[in-house]
């Protein structure tokens, strides 16, 4: 398709006359049917609703054609209504617009729903087994005919995939305010989200799917590197610096976010040995170069890691099975393992986060729609057996810990072996003891842009401007930081070389509030000085220091009690968007599952303007430092430093920090 019918069949939004129905492709990795939950009032609501986005003269075959989606897949896609053409993120001028910013957004959904970055594509999928863009293809078009038409003086409001309108509001406004599943407190139990996502009026946005900011898994990358890197140099065995040389790292999960351990662990210099249950997602990684080789046989498998720790070789190795079994495996040999997670999507372990040992593939997907109680059992009796063997492992050394995935969670709800005397789980969360206290205590979270040019050479010129823009904050950096900015030296001069680029040409680096705001400038100013083509777009993963309010991770070592509220996440989706945000939004749910997480997130369009100078530095600067301030307050050491920092270097801030009490007090009284 050419450029000219493209932007007519963006244009077109839903078409006025039906499209042929498509032809099923089994070669894309497709997401499980969903449980059977509506009654038969309820099902016939979801028709209803549905149809809601044709003329009445298409009723009567729709309703047949969505009724039979809603029985066979458990929801209703539409998938009659997928475009015809490529899903990929195109030049920014190659998409009709009259806002510049909305066309950045439309390229940014594009990349989102990509096939080599899309979990389940077809399904508007982009990763965590229900992440989702949008619920159904008739919002996806509907929502890329309004962002062509807008202009800069409208915003697109966002209700969990469906686009309410294009409303009236000024230029310095967000462009599209998202919001993803948010339910009523008394409404908000795994059946209901189920059951009103199947009704059409909800979805999971996840944490960057429903946001449009995923950029493939090199958005966990960095932060699975930094994480690794970190671990390391807690284990007794490492070399010089924590080097994880001839050390073994083992893990699950090798489609969506958790694709980016193994290459994470080769940057890192371990073997990686990450097991996964899904052919297609196996042989994709694989492919992709994210899998250096693939392995069916235990056996074989062990064989080949023993030479991988003798050469101290920094190579990823596939287990194309169940994690259990290769757990139970090493535990039975009585092999040495340095480092243990586990990144399957267990904040989805009935839907097709988790599958059970002993089953293939294809059983659990029909056992978890034909007896979801009985598949719920097996689910629980495999954490069960995944613990035993793991404890066995940390028994002789092996550091594990929870990789923010609702692991932990999980077992303990299985009944699992997980627990201390004082109830609290005997592993730790890795925020917990390595990215609260080391990353996001100073600032230092998820920091990414994508450039709208799709031209490689444009993110190469980035790449050298942050790695400037951190070598000289480095120079001046006081001791406690000096770690962090050494880190993400390091990984952003050897970027390139990782090869870390699956679809739209963007990048991942840790900062601080002072990091992303220098780097941004630099871009803006690249950008007007025509150093850089295009428009650059900024964004984070919701993985950071402000957006989320998780108590099983983002906010797992806030220790004043107040890791079960959301204050902050909200606070800073309202902040991002009266200080220039192109977009915003907020989520109930993310990467530990709805309900269990608030999410809040933003996208910003640099253009070279001075205008988007002035909005970089005053939205930047509150996105961290909202988070620092809530960090600070709940006493956390390297928070407060940071708190105080940030008061002295800036104007007109002033936030309130906590006095320390002594334990003595305390002691007398309890």
């Amino acid at each position: 398709m050419d450029s000219k019918a493209f932007k007519k069949a963006i244009l077109e939004g839903i078409p006025d006359k039906l499209p042929a129905i498509h032809a099923y492709d089994k070669s894309i990795n497709h997401a499980p049917k969903r449980k059977d939950i509506l009654n038969k009032e309820e099902k016939r609501l979801a028709v209803r609703n549905a149809l809601r986005y044709f003329p009445s003269k298409h009723h009567s075959i729709l309703a047949k054609e969505f009724a039979d989606e809603l029985i066979k897949y458990g929801r209703i896609y539409m998938h009659r209504f997928m475009p015809t053409y490529k899903m990929h993120a195109r030049h920014i001028s190659e998409y009709p617009h009259h806002s510049l910013k909305a066309a950045a957004i439309m390229m940014m959904i594009q990349n989102n729903l990509d096939e080599a970055v899309a979990q389940h594509p077809h399904e508007l999928i982009t990763y965590g087994g229900n992440g989702a863009v949008f619920q159904n293809w008739a919002q996806y078009r509907l929502t890329m005919k309004y962002l062509a038409e807008m202009t800069d003086e409208q915003t697109l409001v966002m209700y969990s995939g469906h686009p309410l309108g294009l409303f009236p509001s000024h230029s310095n406004a967000p462009r599209v305010v998202v919001t993803n599943g948010m339910m009523i407190p008394n409404y908000s139990k795994p059946d209901d989200w189920e059951k009103y996502n199947a009704l059409g009026v909800t979805q999971y946005g996840q944490m960057t799917a429903g946001s449009y900011m995923y950029i493939g898994s090199q958005g966990i990358v960095h932060g699975t590197t930094i994480t690794l890197l970190n671990a390391g140099r807690k284990i007794k065995s490492a070399g010089k610096d924590g080097s994880l040389a001839g050390k073994i790292f083992v893990s699950s999960g090798l489609g969506g976010m958790s694709g980016a351990q193994p290459k994470a662990a080769v940057i890192a210099g371990a073997i990686a040995i990450i097991a996964e249950i899904n052919p297609k997602v196996v042989e994709k990684r694989h492919k992709q170069g994210w899998v250096n080789e693939v392995y069916t046989d235990l056996n074989k498998l062990l064989e080949r890691t023993k030479k991988a720790v003798k050469n101290k070789q920094a190579i990823s190795l596939a287990y194309q099975g169940n994690i259990v079994d290769l757990w139970e495996k090493f535990a039975k040999e009585n092999f040495k393992i340095e480092l243990g997670s586990d990144q399957t999507s267990l904040h989805n372990p009935f839907a097709g986060g988790y599958y059970p040992v002993g089953m293939s593939l294809e059983e659990s997907n029909k056992l978890m729609t034909t007896n979801p109680a009985a598949f719920k059992k097996k689910v629980y009796e495999s954490l069960k057996r995944q613990v035993n063997a793991i404890r066995k492992l940390t028994a002789k050394g092996m550091y594990f810990f929870d990789y923010g995935n609702a692991f932990l969670l999980e077992a303990g709800r299985a009944g699992a072996d997980i627990f201390k005397k004082d109830g609290t789980f005997i592993y730790p969360s890795y925020v917990e003891d390595i990215m609260g206290p080391m990353c996001f205590d100073y600032g230092f979270g998820p920091f990414r842009w994508v450039c709208t040019s799709c031209n490689p050479r444009d993110l190469e010129k980035t790449d050298k401007i942050a790695a400037n823009v951190l070598e000289a904050l480095y120079k001046k950096a006081p001791k406690e930081i000096k770690q962090q900015l050494a880190d993400n030296i390091k990984w952003i001069k050897e970027a390139q070389k990782n090869k870390l680029v699956v679809g739209s040409q963007a990048r991942i680096l840790y900062a601080d509030s002072e990091g992303r705001i220098e780097i941004a400038r630099a871009f803006n100013k690249a950008i007007q000085n025509g150093d850089i083509s295009a428009p650059i777009v900024l964004g984070r993963d919701h993985h950071d220091v402000s957006g989320t309010d998780s108590p099983y991770r983002e906010t797992a070592n806030i220790y004043d009690g107040s890791r079960f509220t959301a204050d902050m996440a909200v606070q800073n989706v309202i902040g991002d968007s009266f200080r220039g945000a192109t977009w915003v939004s907020l989520h109930n749910g993310g990467g530990v599952g709805w309900g269990e997480v608030i999410n809040g997130g933003f996208g910003m369009v640099l253009d070279g303007s001075a205008a988007s100078d002035k909005n970089l530095e005053a939205m930047l600067f509150w996105d961290v430092n909202n988070g620092i301030a809530r960090r600070a307050w709940a006493r956390n050491e390297g928070a407060v430093f940071t708190a105080k920092r940030a008061v002295k270097s800036a104007k007109n801030l002033n936030i309130t920090l906590p006095n320390a009490v002594e334990s003595r007090i305390l002691d007398k009284l309890f």
